[in-house]
């Protein structure tokens, strides 16, 4: 197995640890702490050994890549023209949301959400029609089926998150066929962020809502990169996978001069990712479900009166302090009185105050470190002995 490494970031150029104060452990925005596979540093290196550093497109060889590799992983079968370049998946639904929604149109979508998701719609004047996810027992989250109905019936797109950040869902065949079914009842396009799909934890598969069936890749476009999953977000470089021709014309067209090419060491290094670097993959995985076990088991012991429902998939844990009554909003409270950057709730929706998402993708040591600081935090709130 891999041996992972976690390197020293404190005076970096890292946004994670450069954005709070050297005091502050920043469990915060979706960035890991552990270095990147040395085989996509070392196609990097030989790219740049080539010399010239010219505009460039993905080559034949790296479409072929990416097509073995949705094979390879989700058993979906798909043609290299299908493929569209982007330098980020952000980038990729907006640039969907203008092609395929009219002016003052709608679009549905699942919350709490991933911040950019969320605001999406309102950079291109449209409606956003919320269906609010609940937990149902055990480490699944659910979405009213009657609620979804009636947004679907005023929606011309489904902004899909899967899997879910925060709340770290992965969603099940019969629950993508479901919101598949929407959509090619009510004539919507599924414009799908799967930027999380190769971290899907305890055995999980991930399912590409466009491999369901024809009919719904023909109203889909897929949005991935090896960002997350390989840690490389600062590559930006991502991909996304548009099997109508019409559809991807109109996507390419969206572009409107401020969506640009990819830079080609983010071709070199995300392709690398993908064809060399499963091993690295896989025990990240393992690495992270010790570590959201870990969170748990430590935080019913520090922390009881905080819910975690167990992440299905990658780094993020979504975490309700509400039962504390803390003083401020929970995100606030702990920077301040813990010295632990945590994502705020009401970034994912309103009315999330108590709520926040934690990246338990680090150390045991600093995930250890940071829970006993928030315990800390908790008791002395509460005044209770620590």
């Amino acid at each position: 197995m891999t041996t992972l490494f976690a390197p020293d970031r404190q005076g970096s150029d890292s946004n994670k640890w450069r954005r709070y104060d050297s005091d502050v452990l920043p469990l915060w925005v979706a960035d890991m702490d552990f270095a990147a596979d040395p085989q996509i540093t070392h196609s990097i290196r030989a790219r740049l050994d080539h010399g010239v550093l010219g505009y460039g497109r993905a080559t034949p060889q790296q479409r072929d890549v990416l097509v073995r590799a949705m094979a390879r992983d989700f058993g979906w079968t798909i043609d290299p023209e299908w493929l569209v370049f982007l330098p980020g998946v952000e980038p990729g639904f907006n640039m969907a949301l203008s092609a395929f929604t009219p002016h003052d149109g709608a679009v549905m979508q699942e919350l709490p959400v991933y911040a950019p998701l969320r605001a999406a719609p309102s950079h291109w004047g449209l409606r956003q029609h919320g269906v609010w996810q609940v937990q149902a027992g055990g480490d699944h989250w659910i979405s009213d089926t009657n609620a979804m109905e009636r947004a679907a019936k005023d929606s011309d797109a489904l902004l899909l998150c899967n899997p879910q950040n925060p709340t770290g869902r992965v969603y099940t065949r019969s629950e993508l066929e479901n919101r598949a079914e929407l959509c090619l009842r009510h004539n919507m396009v599924v414009i799908s962020d799967e930027i999380h799909c190769g971290m899907v934890l305890d055995g999980r598969k991930h399912i590409p809502i466009a491999s369901l069936s024809s009919q719904i890749a023909a109203r889909s476009v897929t949005l991935m990169a090896a960002s997350k999953t390989w840690n490389v977000p600062g590559l930006k470089t991502a991909f996304a996978i548009v099997p109508d021709a019409g559809l991807r014309a109109r996507f390419e067209a969206a572009r409107h001069g401020m969506v640009d090419s990819v830079n080609i060491l983010g071709l070199t290094g995300m392709c690398a990712a993908y064809d060399l670097c499963t091993e690295w993959r896989d025990t990240i995985r393992i690495t992270l479900q010790a570590n959201r076990d870990l969170l748990a088991r430590r935080l019913a012991v520090l922390v009881p009166g905080a819910r975690l429902v167990l992440p299905q998939a990658g780094f993020l844990a979504w975490i309700d302090f509400s039962a504390l009554r803390l003083p401020c909003p929970a995100a606030e409270f702990f920077l301040t009185h813990a010295r632990v950057a945590l994502s705020g709730g009401t970034e994912f929706g309103s009315g999330l105050e108590g709520w926040a998402r934690l990246n338990y993708g680090c150390t045991p040591k600093l995930l250890e470190q940071a829970l006993k600081r928030i315990a800390a935090a908790v008791h002395m709130h509460m005044g209770e002995p620590d």
